[in-house]
């Protein structure tokens, strides 16, 4: 009698049909990649593309976006540790002029903004305050993907922007409730404790690391000639601390960031970084694809004119009203542009506000995907927006120098 086997009453292995798709997405992911790549794109155009073609409104080779969208978010977590390592506390409570008060400029202008345009079309308050928010925030993965790509992690345009997304990742939580109130719900006291809490210890978190002479990690020497061991300890220091502002309500890629800053201070950087930079290459890749799974391509086509229209007027306005604010807390006019630019894309967290938005009837089905649809048009175009700007910058300083010094040329 033939003996049955664990893999199935044939004596063989099956093949799993999520291998097969698993196999077809890291095939587009990579023909995208080298594609973009040839055209010398950066590698997240490429991965957004690639959600375009693998998701539903594309190849459906991906049927679960709810659950890619969640691996995603540990892409935000591991790329905001990152940035943390290379983050100072000192220098990020020293400009926080521009983290606090240019984040609530840059978000009251672009409230404002919208005022006026909804006063003109007829908008509720609420619908208004709504899309007003969802405009104001930037991006953190896009923005800080191209700031270390592209070296410009510690420079001033590069602190500066870090400083604002810090302030936009708790912005979030009062948006959501005043979003909440504005569709009629009412906020929960309780939560509003516990955030509060959370917010307490975070500041004290980095008056600690700003003041302590010496930081050092649990069992740090030890784990130093265990290669095994620090891929466990390294992921449990970014999630761990994740997880602790997650309970408190507050974002987990601050979290993240906050244990970055925590291991950067301790000096372990090396080790870390060694260990989990597969990690972050993977699950970064993974949220931008989940992003441009979004985007309805025959939504686009379709109202081509309007969404074109909307992105390149949010573009346009995100960067003026970041680089106004900059200017007047002091940046010249060069980095002002630059950081504008820099900071010019809708956020992820524009998603959220979006969906809560569309549920409590603020805007409309058709609305919500004009929403999404630039949203998602204008991280895509992010990196050619920002390189178009430098380059902008750099043309016009060319010509300001042969202005100045004409018998040299």
């Amino acid at each position: 009698m033939r003996e049955e086997s664990r893999f199935g009453d044939t004596g063989t292995m099956h093949l799993d049909p999520l291998m097969l798709k698993l196999v077809a997405a890291l095939l587009v992911i990579l023909v995208v990649g080298l594609g973009l790549r040839v055209l010398r794109q950066p590698h997240v155009v490429g991965y957004l593309l690639a959600g375009v073609i693998l998701g539903p409104h594309g190849l459906s080779l991906v049927a679960d976006q709810h659950a890619v969208a969640r691996l995603g978010e540990f892409g935000v977590m591991f790329l905001l540790f990152f940035i943390g390592m290379e983050a100072s506390p000192t220098r990020l409570i020293a400009n926080w002029r521009i983290t606090v008060i240019g984040t609530l400029v840059q978000i009251g202008a672009s409230v404002a903004i919208m005022w006026i345009v909804g006063a003109m079309l007829g908008w509720s308050t609420a619908r208004i305050v709504l899309l007003g928010f969802v405009i104001s925030l930037s991006s953190t993965a896009v923005v800080l993907n191209y700031l270390q790509d592209s070296g410009r992690l510690r420079t001033k345009v590069g602190e500066d922007a870090i400083g604002v997304l810090l302030a936009q990742d708790l912005a979030i939580i009062p948006m959501l409730i005043v979003v909440g109130v504005l569709g009629g719900g009412a906020p929960d006291p309780q939560t509003i404790s516990l955030q509060a809490v959370g917010v307490v210890l975070v500041a004290g978190l980095l008056v600690w690391m700003v003041r302590s002479p010496r930081v050092r990690l649990p069992l740090g020497a030890r784990l130093r000639a265990d290669k095994e061991l620090q891929v466990f300890v390294a992921v449990l220091i970014c999630l761990g601390l994740a997880l602790v502002t997650g309970l408190f309500d507050l974002s987990t890629a601050l979290g993240a960031f906050l244990a970055g800053m925590l291991v950067g201070a301790a000096k372990e950087t090396h080790w870390v970084h060694q260990r989990l930079e597969p990690f972050r290459v993977v699950f970064v890749a993974i949220f931008f694809v989940s992003i441009g799974m979004l985007l309805d391509l025959g939504f686009v086509l379709e109202h081509w004119a309007m969404v074109l229209a909307l992105l390149v007027t949010v573009l346009v306005m995100n960067t003026g009203i970041n680089a106004v604010m900059f200017r007047m807390l002091g940046d010249t006019w060069r980095h002002a542009i630059l950081a504008g630019a820099v900071l010019a894309q809708i956020g992820e967290f524009s998603f959220v506000l979006a969906a809560v938005g569309a549920r409590t009837n603020l805007i409309t089905d058709f609305a919500y995907q004009v929403t999404i649809s630039v949203i998602a048009l204008s991280l895509l175009v992010s990196p050619a927006w920002i390189g178009g700007t430098l380059r902008l910058l750099k043309r016009h300083k060319a010509m300001a120098a042969r202005r100045a010094h004409p018998h040299q040329n």
